[in-house]
């Protein structure tokens, strides 16, 4: 998928503004991917575990991971340099709360799962408009300033948000079901890596396509390993699958080498 070694040496290439400092984000690898997945699984099982099963309700949810997004989003911001803990901290954040407001923008607004993705693509749209507007471009290879670290955050929390919605719909509205819809976006994860190394497409487009993209794959996994057997998961439950989820990110941080985007091989 988008990622591998050709993305970061196209990030590696856009001059930052003319700045000497590195990007605020982690090089866009393999590995980048890998953990990314597995965020936004966790962030699927972890916010249905509140929201659901402890019965807090979306808004409820929406207020209890929102306050630490801000947090660590703006001590991402505050941070002079690339900390991995603090940026994967503030991307599962966003997944977290990005599943709480997917799911009241599809289900309590009552416009259903292609009212609340057709929403919530046009946020996305036009955070990335806001950005090119603003600042030129909306390559990641940016983000080493504040008014692109906050147009940053703001489209991946959208993206988040979309993917969830997305992930929600193929699974619970088409035939597919949560393999199925795991096994769609997983495909098109895989096309979107064969035109980074095959095609002139431009990879600043194709990152963020795939960074969507992972996200609806991420909902899927973890609808599939929690929900009941009879649904056609592995019914693990939300607090299992979580436990899980937790441990193997842990596993991923500790073992895969992270390095700001910029760095180099």
């Amino acid at each position: 998928m988008p990622g591998a070694d050709s993305m970061t040496r196209e990030h590696n290439d856009v001059s930052i503004a003319g700045s000497p400092h590195l990007a605020k984000v982690p090089a866009v690898t393999l590995g980048f991917w890998v953990i990314k997945i597995i965020a936004t699984t966790l962030g699927e099982t972890g916010a249905d575990l509140f929201t659901q099963q402890y019965a807090m309700g979306y808004l409820a949810g929406i207020a209890l991971f929102t306050l630490p997004l801000l947090v660590l989003v703006i001590a991402q911001m505050r941070a002079h340099r690339f900390h991995p803990l603090l940026y994967w901290a503030a991307i599962l954040a966003s997944t977290t709360a990005g599943t709480a407001l997917a799911d009241f923008f599809d289900r309590s607004l009552g416009i259903g799962y292609v009212g609340g993705s057709a929403a919530l693509l046009a946020c996305v749209g036009g955070s990335l408009l806001a950005w090119r507007l603003a600042l030129g471009t909306v390559s990641v290879a940016s983000v080493h300033e504040p008014r692109a670290e906050g147009f940053y955050w703001l489209t991946i929390t959208f993206s988040q948000t979309l993917g969830t919605a997305l992930g929600d719909w193929t699974a619970d509205e088409t035939p597919l079901g949560y393999l199925g819809g795991a096994a769609l976006f997983g495909a098109l994860l895989a096309v979107l890596a064969l035109l980074v190394w095959k095609s002139a497409v431009s990879r600043v487009a194709l990152f963020w396509a795939a960074f969507v993209l992972t996200r609806p794959l991420g909902a899927t996994l973890g609808d599939f390993l929690d929900k009941p057997l009879a649904q056609g998961g592995l019914d693990l439950g939300r607090d299992a699958a979580t436990a899980v989820l937790v441990a193997a990110m842990a596993l991923c941080l500790w073992r895969i080498p992270q390095r700001p985007l910029g760095a180099g091989a």
